[in-house]
């Protein structure tokens, strides 16, 4: 094939397809679809630039070491009292097993009743009551 045949074969290719998209233009519902797009053309710019607008900025945070650096350090000051807590809870409650595994001894009702007076049995007696008088609530509430 010559080059211009290969001209003309690319020439004709391209009125096809100019055709094929004015045959689409043609359609009513293209028509229709175009008119309510050009209507709508002021709201859609003002929309694609606050989207563009807030990309920019969500990728300038997420690429600035900086603000990612700060981000980490209040992530950690945010999680640090959280963790140091459980790891207090955890040691108490490993510290408390090894206690019950090298005692043999059980508790009497003069240990009970001294155990009663612990502030901390007393806090915890006042939630368990708490707890069970709303379950207790709910489930009356329930029927």
């Amino acid at each position: 094939m010559s080059e211009n045949q290969q001209e003309v074969a690319v020439t004709q290719e391209a009125a096809k397809e100019s055709r094929d998209v004015l045959d689409q233009l043609m359609k009513p519902e293209v028509q229709q679809s175009l008119t309510v797009l050009v209507e709508n053309l002021p709201k859609l710019t003002e929309m694609v630039t606050l989207m563009t607008d807030a990309y920019d900025v969500a990728r300038s945070l997420a690429t600035d070491p900086v603000f990612l650096g700060d981000m980490k350090n209040s992530m950690g000051e945010f999680v640090k009292p959280v963790t140091e807590s459980a790891k207090g809870l955890a040691s108490a409650a490993i510290e408390a097993n090894d206690r019950v595994q090298t005692t043999d001894g059980s508790v009497g009702l003069f240990g009970l009743l001294k155990m009663l007076k612990d502030p901390n049995v007393q806090k915890t007696l006042r939630f368990s009551q708490a707890f069970l008088d709303i379950l207790n609530e709910r489930q009356r509430e329930s029927k």
